[in-house]
Formats: C-alpha cells, structure tokens, sequence
C-alpha cells in the first residue's frame, strides 16, 4: 500500500524550526515524514547541536524512515544562517516552502503540511506581503474562510476572530462569519475528528457574556440569533456564555469545541493547560495542516534548549487524521 507523505516546513532558519525539526529523527511513522529545508543547513544545525542524524534525500520512498533518519526535501537557502539573526533575503526560502507544501497537498502527493515557526516581521520587511501561514494556505487553496482551533489532548478551542487588533474585533463579528465559522467547525469536528454529534460551547463577546445587553448588545443582536438558528437544526451548541465561566472544568467536561470571539479570549485558557503540548489546526482547508503552538525562538537556535514536544504532538496529530 503505497503511504503519501506528510511534509514538515522547517520553518524560519535563524530560529527553532531546525532544531525540532532534526528530533523527528527519532521517530518511526507509518508514513514518511519529510521535511521541507536547506540540507547542508540542516547538516550544520546537526552538528551544533551534537545530533548524529543521518539526513536522507527524499526521493518518493514509500515507508517511513529508520529511526535516527530523517527525510529531507532539499530547498537552498539564498544565503547562509546567522542563528538568532533575521534575514530578509531569506524571506524567499521560507515562502517556498510553504509553496511546495501547498502544491503537494492540493495535488495529491502528500496528506497535508505540520509546520514549523515562521517570523512574519522578516517576511514582510523583504517586501513579500504575509500575514501568517493560516492566511497563506486559505488564498493557496482558494477557500473563503478558514478557521483556526488549538487543541491539546483534552480541549479543543475555535477562534471567530484571529490575527486582528482588538479594537476592530467587535466589527468583524457579523452573522455572516458567524455562520461561515460554525459551518467550518461543524463539518471537520465530524469528518477530521470522527465525531458524529459534536457539543459546541460559546463563548459571549462582553464581560457575563452582555449582561442582558448591559454590558453591549452584541450577543442579543449578532451572535445569539446566529445560535438559535443551529440549536433549532438539533446541534448540540450553547447560547452565548460568559468567558470567565465557561472554561471551568465542570462546564468542559462533556465538551467537543470552545468557540471563542477573539484570540486572547480563548487561547491563554488553553496554553496555560499544555503549553508545548498544544496543536494549531486550520479547519476548512482540503488537506490537513497542524503546526506548533510557539513562535520561533530565536535566541534558543542551536542551543539545544529548545522543546520539541509541540511539533511531535502536531506530527502525530497530523498523521492520525490522515488514518480516518
């Protein structure tokens, strides 16, 4: 039986991405795992750090490889790594690994993409425009909306809104991207996760969730309208909740998904519960994509310091959706 490969992008080469990149080595999956970076890079970054992998060109081998092996897709850098050092003329090397992830998944040749940090500043400074890789795979596949959830092994927490400043959230919150979310969330809860009535609590916008419109008129007037609309079709989905409440262990309990309005709002419950042991999934795309929960680290490059525990968990992620 013939395994399409999962890519790995390695990510901004100044940072971490190298580095957890090379732990992969020790594992045997049961499909090949390849990682998309600069070989002689990799090869330095091995010896830095006192790995002795042996790094494998990848060429369609069909089986995972043995442990203390790593795949590599070779992409050459523009120009050698400073680690720790920001390099616009680098910015290229990172975007076409993303390119190739992309092409690879939406053509058949891979099950998806588990990637490693990037550093959006650098990429943006070298003239190329990019506001992260979730946004970067939404237009490369041609979807209207995608949908960003973190999960550890046990929450999983949707975001409404993503990468905006807070002062424009409330704005971006109409019945519109509502509806196009929870559709999203709905339809991968129970094709990517196999879960066949998923139970969906919701977070309010406004402090106590509006307080009957007291504290802002955005529940009574956009989000619990949209809610009603879903619970009246059967789904298992709350009405708008206060945000302090509802991540108590009590209310979780019996949970599949937390939608939350805005990123700070859902994503520092989660990260302090796993931080590194956390998954960044984007629903809505036709291949999977899972990525890291950190950044790129920069002052950790080379030093042996950095965790890798997040991008395990984001490869073993990735590999079991492809099972189903």
């Amino acid at each position: 039986m013939i395994m399409l490969p999962l890519y790995v992008t390695s990510g901004e080469p100044a940072g971490i991405g190298p580095d957890i990149c090379l732990s992969l080595a020790g594992r045997v999956d049961e499909r090949p795992v390849v990682v998309l970076a600069d070989m002689q890079m990799l090869r330095q970054r091995a010896k830095q750090l006192g790995n002795p992998v042996e790094l494998v060109a990848y060429q369609g081998q069909e089986q995972s490889s043995l442990s203390g092996q790593l795949f590599v897709e070779h992409i050459p850098l523009i120009e050698p790594v400073e680690l720790g050092q920001l390099n616009p003329a680098n910015a290229a090397y990172v975007i076409e690994q993303l390119r190739r992830s992309a092409e690879y998944a939406m053509s058949g040749r891979s099950v998806g993409v588990a990637t490693a940090p990037v550093q959006k500043s650098v990429i943006n400074d070298a003239g190329i425009g990019f506001s992260g890789h979730t946004e970067y795979y939404q237009e490369f596949a041609g979807v209207d909306r995608v949908v960003m959830m973190l999960a550890t092994k046990t929450l999983r927490v949707a975001l409404v809104t993503t990468h905006l400043p807070l002062r424009d959230v409330p704005n971006a919150i109409t019945k519109q991207r509502l509806h196009q979310v929870i559709d999203i969330l709905i339809h991968d809860l129970k094709t990517k996760f196999k879960i066949a009535k998923p139970r969906i609590l919701v977070c309010g916008l406004n402090p106590h969730a509006g307080e009957d419109g007291y504290l802002g008129r955005e529940e009574i007037e956009i989000i619990n309208p949209v809610l009603e609309t879903y619970r009246a079709q059967s789904i298992d989905m709350s009405l708008s909740l206060p945000a302090d409440t509802l991540f108590t262990p009590e209310n979780l309990k019996d949970a599949d998904a937390v939608l939350a309005m805005y990123h700070d709002q859902g994503l520092p419950v989660l990260k302090s519960q796993g931080f590194g042991e956390a998954v960044n999934i984007t629903l809505g795309l036709p291949f999977i994509r899972t990525s890291v929960d950190h950044g790129t680290a920069l002052s950790l490059a080379g030093t042996g310091q950095a965790k890798s525990s997040s991008l395990h968990v984001a490869v073993d992620l990735a590999i079991d959706l492809a099972r189903h």
